[in-house]
């Protein structure tokens, strides 16, 4: 099969979303499947031999100028792929914090006017590229704020199209009016276009289904997240505690609730004294999250925990999986409702037993694990409790990672996850 694989970088971060992308697109390719991972943006950044095109469609300079300024929407093809070279994509990354929330929405609702939107000239240079160069069996959309592709898409290339959900409600809600409700609306006219739609669970789907595309559930397969299990799982030496090592893995914004995990982090050190536990923190840092990252610093450092807490900063995969091999617990205790999850799925593949809010993805997921235990959201205290009730019983902790680990690696590998996926696009082939 020959698929069209459109992702979207995430501006030089590494990027869960990326990650999974480019794992599914070289187990196909592995598999004898004609894949093309075309990113859109920025270039994609992944922690492991990157499959994608050494080209950008939808190029964010080109895409910003095209939205500020009308002389851009204009220029010669040839003037607009010198903006598109990924050095200077990427530096993109230096400023993703300093865009203006005005400027935002307006750029979302063109894009989602697509074909009638200040990008116009973008689509109709993928579209031509896709139908004069790729000639796909199928097209794969990664996430619905794509959506507006569709349309001329399946009119140049009369080919299936299906679009990914991958969080697009957490970027919708933090639009401001009017543009969250014209996005919305735009949103659902062109959710009628594609043929079929994917999401990562069954929360998600209804979830998407019924608040914003507006159409029936069983448009929407389920197929979760999956992982290259290379290196993860390999038996370590791990030190028994003291120190009890907490861990974090993920962006570090609020949104991830990095802050819950620091309030749990004094409840346990104050019960079971500052020198036994520590919190090691690892994850992509954006410029208008530093405040935020050093207003948790001050926190620890007031409670005279500095000793006992570890930032790692960004890790590349290898340091990724000595990170989780050092761990005792995992808690990435999101105040949003996760549709993802992916750090969790890496925690458990080396074993380490999660502590994780009651909503969005995870109950199903340590459903499927058995890997973990589930508390009450947005609660510092019951955060607390679950590592502390993981702290006391080595037995039930190593019970959990292991069953945890077990299930993982049976269930949420590249191959087994890239096989989902396939099925999904040959039932619309």
């Amino acid at each position: 099969m020959k698929v069209a694989y459109i992702t979207a970088g995430a501006a030089g971060m590494y990027c869960g979303t990326c990650i999974h992308d480019n794992m599914v697109a070289t187990v196909l390719k592995k598999h004898g499947h004609n894949v093309s991972l075309i990113p859109t943006y920025t270039p994609t950044r992944t922690d492991e031999a990157n499959v994608s095109m050494n080209r950008v469609f939808f190029g964010g300079v080109n895409v910003y100028l095209q939205q500020k300024l009308s002389i851009f929407r204009h220029t010669p093809w040839t003037f607009d792929k010198l903006l598109d070279s990924p050095a200077l994509l990427n530096g993109l990354a230096r400023f993703s914090g300093a865009t203006d929330a005005r400027d935002l929405g307006q750029l979302t609702i063109s894009m989602l006017h697509a074909e009638h939107g200040y990008q116009k000239k973008e689509l109709a240079k993928l579209v031509k590229w896709l139908a004069e160069e790729n000639k796909p069996d199928i097209v794969y959309l990664t996430n619905s704020m794509l959506v507006g592709f569709t349309r001329e898409i399946k009119k140049a290339l009369d080919v299936p199209v299906i679009c990914a959900l991958q969080g697009e409600d957490i970027f919708l809600q933090d639009l401001i009016e009017p543009y969250k409700a014209e996005a919305l609306t735009l949103l659902r006219e062109r959710a009628v276009d594609p043929d079929g739609f994917v999401a990562p669970c069954h929360y998600y789907a209804q979830f998407m289904a019924d608040a914003y595309l507006n159409v029936p559930v069983d448009k929407i397969d389920v197929v979760p997240l999956g992982l290259n299990m290379d290196g993860h799982g390999v038996p370590v030496q791990k030190s028994e505690p003291p120190p009890f090592i907490i861990g974090y893995l993920a962006r570090i914004c609020p949104e991830k609730g990095l802050h819950i995990l620091v309030d749990a982090f004094h409840a346990v050190a104050e019960a079971m004294g500052p020198n036994n536990v520590q919190l090691h923190v690892a994850g992509y840092l954006g410029k208008k999250d530093e405040p935020y990252l050093e207003e948790l610093v001050n926190q620890i450092q007031a409670s005279g925990l500095s000793e006992s807490f570890v930032h790692h900063g960004e890790v590349t995969r290898t340091q990724k999986i000595d990170f989780l091999n050092r761990l005792h617990v995992f808690s990435v205790p999101t105040v949003y409702r996760e549709s993802k999850g992916l750090s969790i799925i890496e925690a458990l593949a080396n074993g380490v037993p999660v502590v994780q809010p009651h909503h969005g993805t995870f109950p199903e997921m340590i459903k499927a694990t058995e890997g973990g235990i589930l508390v009450e959201p947005e609660s510092a205290k019951a955060v607390a409790m679950g590592i502390m009730e993981l702290l006391n019983d080595a037995e039930q902790r190593g019970h959990l990672g292991e069953t945890g680990k077990m299930n993982v690696h049976q269930k949420f590998n590249d191959a087994a996850i890239a096989e989902q996926l396939l099925k999904v696009f040959e039932k619309y082939t």
